[in-house]
């Protein structure tokens, strides 16, 4: 029973999603039609995602590069800068949430090296800001955005154009906070040589790889085709969604987290882009508005279990401000 309680803690938004999965089943019952309910181009695309990140990370490739990138700070607010921005622009291509299990232990890390652990809060609320950002800025960035993408057919053009307005506030958000860094001289102490494992490589690669997060996927996908199914829900989710794509998909994801939204809304309008912008404003907010909030949260405890109650405020009252903020944006667009 302990083992069984301890992964439904570790792996929760994969227990819940099966477990609802499992209960839909009672409703619609289970045929091979339940294969034609799951959007294998994004498993297979976020699968292919995964397994290049790991052998990237396996050599050891981001390390280096922030690395070579710390050899030009001099402050702390140049610091937190290249911390942050790492963030942001890795986002971009292996996706906020490997983003953050890469980067925020390490800058926890640095924070502590130069004695400034009073900036790690700061540090790695802005950090998981910064990777929701960027998440949107290609559709490859977040699984949310992976399932709107092999969803709609949306150009990788198309995608960009439609959340950049989102993206240039967000970034003038960050920059605006980053001014209350101070300008303190710091000295980088000389960090250990990488070495890169070649042993088992192949094998550290796949075991690497989220398979519980594919799981999580085609569990949802198999929840919401049967709830298409379901005729009551159908005509209920239908009636309640459309026209109403970009709040549905802000508050479902403060509740439900964005990626479960994104396979949710999907399903029932073909508002894609309205849905894309939902989602993707819908990940700042509340702690689980996004599964990269509870990672970077989930590292932060683990790290500094001190401060988790800070964190918890300031990284609320920081998305909420931002969440507001985007909102007005959307109104004004």
């Amino acid at each position: 029973m302990d083992k069984i309680i301890n992964f439904f803690k570790k792996e929760i938004i994969f227990s819940i999603s099966l477990i609802l999965a499992i209960i839909s089943c009672f409703f619609v019952q289970p045929t091979i039609n339940y294969l034609n309910y799951i959007n294998w181009d994004t498993i297979l695309l976020l699968l292919v995602i995964m397994i290049v990140v790991e052998i990237l990370k396996n050599l050891s490739v981001f390390e280096m590069l922030v690395r070579k990138l710390l050899t030009k700070i001099s402050n702390a607010r140049q610091l937190v800068l290249v911390l942050v921005f790492t963030c942001f622009l890795s986002s971009i291509f292996i996706t906020n949430d490997v983003s953050l299990i890469i980067f925020v232990p390490f800058s926890i890390l640095a924070l502590k090296k130069v004695n400034r652990s009073d900036l790690i809060i700061l540090t790695v609320c802005l950090q998981t800001i910064a990777a929701n950002v960027g998440c949107m800025v290609l559709p490859i960035g977040a699984p949310h955005n992976i399932v709107m993408f092999t969803v709609s057919h949306i150009p990788f053009e198309s995608f960009f154009l439609i959340l950049l307005p989102y993206i240039l506030v967000s970034m003038i958000f960050l920059v605006i906070l980053l001014f209350f860094i101070p300008r303190d001289a710091i000295t980088l102490p000389v960090m250990s040589k990488i070495t890169v494992r070649t042993e088992n490589f192949l094998k550290r690669v796949f075991l690497g790889v989220d398979y519980f997060l594919l799981l999580t996927f085609i569990a949802l996908f198999i929840l919401i085709g049967n709830l298409e199914n379901i005729s009551f829900f159908n005509s209920l989710f239908r009636q309640f969604i459309t026209g109403n794509e970009v709040l549905c998909g802000i508050v479902a994801s403060q509740v439900i987290s964005n990626v479960p939204a994104a396979i949710l809304l999907s399903g029932f309008s073909t508002n894609y882009e309205a849905i894309i912008v939902g989602i993707n404003i819908g990940g700042f907010g509340t702690l689980i508005a996004s599964m990269a909030n509870l990672i970077s949260f989930k590292i932060l405890v683990r790290e500094c279990d001190e401060f988790k109650v800070r964190y918890f405020v300031i990284f609320t009252v920081l998305n909420v401000i931002l969440l507001v903020v985007l909102v007005g944006v959307n109104a004004l667009i």
